[in-house]
């Protein structure tokens, strides 16, 4: 999630409080993807207040907190080729309810994200979060006006399950179930003004997420496969446009679209950004050959589109997926 000036006004006013004896565990610093990550673990606010009892001792270890960080930041790496920022300063906020939490990202300091974990966070749980990966993608494309919110919201929802596949963190049937079961809800509905124009949850996050997904499926049309989405979001960060500048969507979209070589993102934009522009979903799952059946995904691998689904989620390697760190 991306930051409102109240939140953020919130967070800086409760980083001012904090003191040494805050700290949870040392920092830590962590050499990923070309990148550094500074990660300070911090005592949640409400259990500050209370001391260090409670169920500090059902708090998740610093090791597993490290791994996690890692496992998430190896999904933005293997998407992008390399870590967004050369430098991400993390706060982890440790305390409170069990699971991740609450994950917040700045252009601050050249990227700041804030997240919680909660005690009783299990190795699982840290393997299904996807809240870490989301906030890291957002680091990778330009800050937007409020009314393109969608846009930030909607790569980072698209592109994290596709990243956690591609570094096999995550079954291709788990994506296809999510986007068949959940794509729908970025559909327009009664009264839709287009994604620029109408704010709700859904079209914020599924909205451009479907936007996302449309996209990757008509560059890979029009390439034959060879390009996607993944190529115009890296061209996107390669010639320097990340959450640290403030750009123009029609001009970024227009420039990715011409380092691809292929009109999509401002074709696309036209069609959805101003008027409810419904997708046929049923029809787009038939062709990428995929559909839910009792819960469970089938695939027609004699679909006329099967290879581009299967391209979309495939493993892939970067020589810098192992992390050190941990100082």
């Amino acid at each position: 999630m991306r930051s409102s000036i109240l939140v953020l006004v919130l967070f800086v006013c409760g980083c001012a409080s904090l003191r040494a004896d805050d700290n949870v565990y040392p920092d830590a610093h962590m050499k990923i993807g070309g990148s550094t990550i500074d990660v300070q673990f911090l005592r949640r606010a409400q259990d500050a207040n209370m001391g260090a009892s409670g169920d500090a001792a059902d708090a998740p270890s610093r090791a597993e907190l490290m791994r996690w960080i890692a496992r998430s930041a190896t999904a933005v790496v293997t998407y992008y080729g390399k870590f967004p920022r050369p430098h991400l300063a993390l706060n982890v906020f440790v305390g409170g309810r069990r699971g991740v939490h609450h994950g917040v990202t700045w252009p601050w300091h050249g990227g700041t994200i804030r997240i919680g974990v909660g005690h009783g966070t299990t190795r699982e749980d840290f393997e299904d979060d996807w809240e870490l990966t989301h906030e890291m993608v957002h680091l990778a494309f330009p800050s937007m006006s409020d009314d393109h919110h969608w846009i930030e919201e909607g790569i980072s929802t698209y592109v994290e399950p596709v990243a956690r596949a591609q570094a096999g963190q995550l079954s291709s049937d788990e994506v296809w179930k999510q986007f068949i079961r959940d794509m729908p809800k970025g559909q327009p509905e009664e009264g839709d003004r287009g994604l620029d124009n109408t704010h709700t949850w859904g079209r914020t996050y599924w909205g451009g997420a479907l936007f996302c997904l449309v996209a990757d499926v008509r560059y890979r049309e029009l390439t034959h496969n060879q390009k996607g989405l993944q190529d115009a979001l890296r061209a996107i960060l390669d010639h320097g446009d990340d959450i640290t500048t403030d750009a123009d969507i029609e001009k970024v979209l227009s420039q990715a679209d011409r380092w691809v070589g292929m009109g999509v993102l401002d074709h696309l934009y036209n069609e959805m950004a101003l008027y409810p522009d419904p997708i046929d979903l049923n029809a787009l799952w038939k062709k990428l050959g995929v559909s839910l059946q009792d819960g469970k995904v089938v695939y027609d691998e004699s679909a006329p589109e099967a290879k581009i689904r299967r391209a979309i989620t495939a493993k892939r390697s970067f020589a810098h997926r192992t992390a050190k760190g941990g100082r």
